[in-house]
């Protein structure tokens, strides 16, 4: 179970932590970083678009188990906090086995949004996608966390 976080910076290194664990096949690390509301929204990198932490749940338990024995680490390029909500804007990064397939890279274009609910940071928004080639110069566009391309 995830224990809750004052400062944003703890809750983004429990969705790290939690990241972790989905890419090895474990998702309710992740799921206990997400508020239990009904408006959280997700509009995932293989398709799903949900609203409802019950949905969220079966669609994060979904995407979970089709991972193994990986890991997947954020790169946050960009992260804010005003008042009681925040976000990240980056990538996450990792080598994964999908569907029982061979371990292969994966890279995931991630935007978090963060609310504090009683005085505790929580995810309320994910939209994530697999990053398009860069159609000027044939190839993905990969921003460090300097902002150097």
């Amino acid at each position: 179970m995830m224990t809750k976080h004052a400062s944003f910076a703890e809750a983004r290194n429990q969705v790290r932590a939690a990241l972790a664990a989905m890419g090895s096949g474990r998702p309710e690390v992740y799921i206990d970083c997400w508020a239990k509301s009904e408006d959280t929204t997700l509009f995932g990198a293989w398709g799903p678009i949900e609203s409802g932490y019950r949905r969220l749940v079966e669609t994060f338990r979904w995407v979970g188990h089709r991972f193994k024995g990986g890991a997947l680490v954020p790169e946050d390029i960009v992260s804010f906090e005003s008042g009681d909500l925040a976000y990240t804007v980056g990538f996450e990064r990792g080598e994964v086995s999908v569907d029982a397939n061979a371990p292969a890279s994966m890279t995931i274009r991630v935007t978090h949004v963060y609310r504090r609910i009683d005085g505790e940071w929580y995810l309320v928004h994910r939209h994530a996608d697999f990053p398009p080639s860069d159609q000027r110069t044939g190839g993905v566009r990969s921003v460090g966390p300097d902002g150097e391309t």
